[in-house]
């Protein structure tokens, strides 16, 4: 019980002020330090989410999410294809939603542990019972990885764009959200062919959910 207690109150309170960091922030930092790098710079800046474009809030649902208005934090319907996939060898797409990723950025470690992804599961039902789904999006925004050193879309718009997350076209937020499947890999400000077509790809998702009045769905 004294874990759960200490899950909630580390949650709840995240509903209302901004996360002063993350666990994938920290472990970015220990890391460098790891290789000896102590001149690493992280770069985030949190931004309310009306300081973030229609369009790249977009943008991240249609590529990681597109149930995430309706789902209550696990769309069952893609885990089930993603073990289908494995089951017949495939290279596994994944089926984390934006609930889960948020879960994970803030307060679990990488990797596929049966530990973490427990972890994870509960975090993800304390997120989807604690705060609105606008507010979840909000801070998957703003705590996702989108480079070695780079977290969050504001600190990303200005790395990649030169300007602020408010005045990214929808081009451009597709680039970004290109990238977060691996964004270590994965470069927004030289796109390889494969970020490009996955942008391209991104921007007919978006058009197809209904472009940024689909955010009309979030609560």
């Amino acid at each position: 019980m004294c874990g759960a207690g200490l899950s909630i109150a580390a949650v709840l309170p995240l509903r209302w002020w901004p996360p002063a960091t993350s666990a994938f922030m920290i472990e970015a930092r220990v890391a460098a330090w790891g290789r000896g790098d102590f001149s690493f710079h992280l770069r985030h800046a949190w931004v309310d989410r009306s300081r973030i474009a229609p369009a790249a809030q977009l943008a991240v649902i249609a590529s990681e999410d597109q149930k995430f208005p309706f789902h209550h934090g696990f769309d069952f319907g893609s885990i089930q294809d993603a073990v289908r996939e494995q089951e017949d060898g495939i290279r596994s797409r994944g089926a984390s939603t934006i609930t889960q990723q948020t879960a994970k950025n803030l307060f679990l470690w990488g990797g596929h542990s049966y530990v973490r992804k427990a972890l994870e599961a509960w975090f993800t039902v304390l997120l989807e019972l604690s705060w609105p789904k606008s507010r979840i999006l909000e801070v998957y925004l703003n705590s996702a990885q989108f480079g070695p050193d780079v977290f969050g879309v504001e600190a990303a718009a200005q790395a990649y764009f030169h300007k602020h997350a408010a005045a990214l076209s929808r081009p451009e937020a597709a680039q970004l959200a290109a990238v977060l499947p691996n964004p270590l890999k994965l470069h927004a400000e030289h796109p390889s062919a494969y970020v490009a077509s996955r942008r391209e790809w991104i921007l007919t998702q978006m058009r197809d959910l209904g472009d940024v009045s689909y955010l009309r769905n979030l609560h």
